[in-house]
């Protein structure tokens, strides 16, 4: 039985990649949720964090005595919690490749990452496009058309799961970073920032201090 409400320790919403994936995750299941912001890069950042994960990285989920980090790791935690949610695909073939593709972002594209940080109120068109932050972005592209083609969309196993939360920053990259996209891509981009959870997170965003270290 829940005896608490989860309380998901996040970082800055306009570049916390990372928060950003298991908010999703907890939003689509429509049980209450706490999210308490830690801005990042201030004096007080690091004792914010380490008072509530030793690891000193956000996100970080409180929930009964529990504390959950990395963001893969509280999204399969959320799915455990809230079955009915479905955040994975029903079908075991497909979420095993849901789970695949879903760990390939959790641990790949370093390129991308470093040359286009996440900043969802930036529009940086052209920059960060070195040759080995494209040749990731290339990969994305062709899981995305993959899963499209076979799902019919408008998500990447036709429901929101939780690879639809784990790309959901790169989404905003290609747009900040002015990537280039047909129309299949662009069509899935806008259904994830189209979510209402994805529409408040950038919203509370915008009122947060920008960051030149992120710039």
């Amino acid at each position: 039985m829940t005896l608490t409400t989860p309380t998901l320790y996040v970082g800055s919403k306009r570049y916390s990649s990372w928060s950003l994936r298991p908010y999703l995750a907890l939003a689509h299941t429509g049980q209450p949720f706490e999210t308490k912001v830690i801005i990042l890069d201030q004096p007080e950042t690091r004792a914010q964090i380490l008072a509530v994960n030793p690891t000193g990285r956000v996100p970080v989920l409180h929930h009964d005595g529990l504390v959950i980090w990395d963001s893969l790791a509280i999204c399969e935690y959320v799915h455990e919690l809230y079955p009915a949610a479905k955040l994975w695909p029903d079908d075991r073939a497909q979420r095993a490749r849901a789970r695949s593709i879903s760990a390939e972002m959790h641990s790949s594209f370093a390129a991308m990452r470093s040359a286009m940080g996440m900043d969802l109120h930036g529009h940086y068109p052209g920059k960060g496009h070195t040759p080995e932050a494209l040749a990731d972005v290339r990969r994305i592209q062709t899981i995305w058309r993959e899963q499209l083609a076979q799902s019919g969309g408008p998500f990447l196993f036709g429901a929101f799961t939780i690879a639809d939360a784990m790309f959901a920053p790169v989404t905003t990259r290609f747009t900040t970073y002015g990537v280039d996209m047909d129309a299949t891509l662009r069509a899935y981009v806008d259904a994830v920032q189209a979510l209402p959870a994805f529409v408040a997170w950038k919203a509370d965003g915008k009122h947060e201090p920008v960051l030149p270290d992120h710039l």
